[in-house]
C-alpha cells in the first residue's frame, strides 16, 4: 500500500501531521506514522473524533495563498460539486463522487488545481452543511 501525507484535524481543533497508508472510509480508525514505514504500528486515530483528513502536497502549505471556490463553466470535474460547511465555519469547496450523510464520510477533491489539499476525507458528523453547486 501506497504512503499518503496527511494532515489530521480533529473536531476539538487539535492538529496532527504523518503518514498513513490505512484510511478507509468504512473503518472506524486509521494509523498515523511519523515517517512513512516508520517502525512501529503507529498512533491510531479515531474517525470519531474527527473533523477531516487532508491529503497534502506539502506539511508547511501556504497561508497566503487563497485557495480557488469557484469553478468556470468549461471547467469538468468528476462526481458534484459541493459547498462543505463545517460546525466550526470553515468552507470548503470541490467535487466528490458520493455524498451521503449517512456514511462516516466522504472524499473531497479541491476546485483549484493548485491547492495543497490533493483530496480531503471529511468526516460527516463535523459538517453544518453541503451545498450542491
Amino acid at each position: 500500500m501506497e504512503w499518503h501525507k496527511v494532515v489530521v484535524r480533529y473536531a476539538d481543533g487539535r492538529l496532527m501531521k504523518g503518514y498513513t497508508r490505512n484510511i478507509l472510509p468504512n473503518r472506524e480508525r486509521f494509523h498515523l506514522h511519523p515517517e512513512p514505514g516508520a517502525p512501529g504500528k503507529g498512533r491510531e486515530v479515531y474517525m470519531r473524533d474527527l473533523k477531516a483528513v487532508f491529503f497534502v502536497r506539502d506539511f508547511a502549505g501556504n497561508r497566503q495563498y487563497d485557495e480557488k471556490k469557484v469553478h468556470l463553466a468549461e471547467e469538468t470535474f468528476q462526481g458534484h460539486i459541493v459547498e462543505v460547511t463545517f460546525a466550526d465555519g470553515e468552507i470548503i469547496v470541490g467535487s466528490t463522487p458520493a455524498y451521503d450523510p449517512r456514511r462516516q464520510g466522504f472524499f473531497l477533491v479541491p476546485l483549484d488545481p493548485e491547492s495543497n489539499n490533493l483530496r480531503v476525507f471529511i468526516v460527516s458528523r463535523a459538517v453544518r452543511d453541503v451545498r450542491h453547486i
